[in-house]
């Protein structure tokens, strides 16, 4: 069978492009928090500062609409007060934090684009990101990332709200978990798909570390519908297959999709029972031990929050 030639893709400059995320509506941590605690938060909040004082890991998975919330700065803040021991996210959760650190902006508007076939064509963003894999091909995916931007700092001047950049300076697991073809840097001529597949592998066996360490910490999923819930269900396979004591675990899933009483009300019958998040984090994992929670919740009200209660509680 023929194979595609993408030696004439027609890229264009992300400078020209209209931004429907920017760094000015990024939420800064302590303003205008909505007042949000459901039951179980407060529990699930106990739980991880009783991680942390016991030097256990928390894990925060998340997908790119956490970044295009503008709830960056946020994270970053819980990894400063040591909240967050390992960030977790999907290729476009790397794209969007990227973006932002270059170019000030992020989140082109895709029905338009994709009508004539300019959607994901930036020039900078595909180049850059691409050059910085095979570049750092020995690193992982994260990590490459971050040691491309502090080769090229003249390229990067929001680097202070990169979350992948500022988890690198902590010292703390930034791992991207990628599917072929998902993002748009793989539609650049320059994709090395041999790159792109060894550092992806490379920061999941970062993440089955984390996780091989997880008996007394927490894994929170912030709002990825497959790959978060995917990646941590192997790595916790192989945690156990090794030997690893990794049941007394607390997960959590906070998500826009209500599953009810998704303890007893969700019968094989009803299609949320196959929703991934709902088994691969919430049940699944906790089956001999620990305790899973699911927040139906916008991540404006859950992140900053989370924030909140465990960086300002009495502010």
């Amino acid at each position: 069978m023929k194979i595609m030639d993408l030696s004439k893709i027609k890229m264009n400059s992300a400078r020209s492009r209209v931004n429907l995320v920017t760094r000015e509506n990024m939420a800064v941590p302590g303003d205008d928090i909505k007042e949000w605690n459901p039951s179980g938060f407060y529990e699930l909040i106990s739980r991880i500062k009783k991680a942390r004082a016991a030097g256990r890991p928390v894990i925060f998975s998340f997908g790119a609409h956490v970044i295009k919330n503008g709830l960056s700065r946020y994270l970053i803040a819980l990894m400063e007060e040591g909240f967050i021991t390992h960030l977790a996210s999907n290729g476009a959760g790397s794209i969007h934090d990227f973006e932002l650190c270059w170019l000030g902006g992020t989140s082109e508007d895709v029905p338009s684009a994709i009508e004539d076939g300019s959607f994901g064509m930036w020039d900078e963003t595909c180049t850059w990101m691409n050059e910085a894999i095979v570049e750092g091909a020995n690193y992982g995916y994260g990590e490459a990332l971050a040691r491309y931007m502090i080769k090229h700092p003249a390229r990067f001047p929001y680097i202070d709200d990169c979350v992948l950049f500022q988890a690198n300076k902590l010292n703390i697991p930034a791992t991207y978990h990628i599917a072929l073809g998902t993002d748009i840097i793989h539609q650049h001529p320059k994709a090395d798909f041999g790159a792109i597949g060894k550092t992806s592998g490379m920061d999941f066996h970062k993440l089955c570390e984390s996780v091989s360490q997880l008996d007394g910490g927490v894994f929170l999923n912030f709002g990825s519908g497959v790959i978060g819930p995917e990646v941590f269900l192997k790595a916790l396979s192989i945690a156990r297959n090794l030997g690893y004591p990794t049941f007394d675990i607390t997960t959590a899933n906070f998500d826009l999709i209500d599953l009810g009483d998704y303890q007893s009300k969700i019968g094989q019958d009803d299609p949320l029972y196959y929703y991934r998040p709902r088994k691969n984090i919430v049940n699944r994992p906790v089956s001999r031990g620990g305790k899973g929670f699911h927040f139906t919740v916008d991540h404006k009200l859950s992140i900053p929050n989370l924030w909140r209660q465990l960086c300002r509680p009495n502010g």
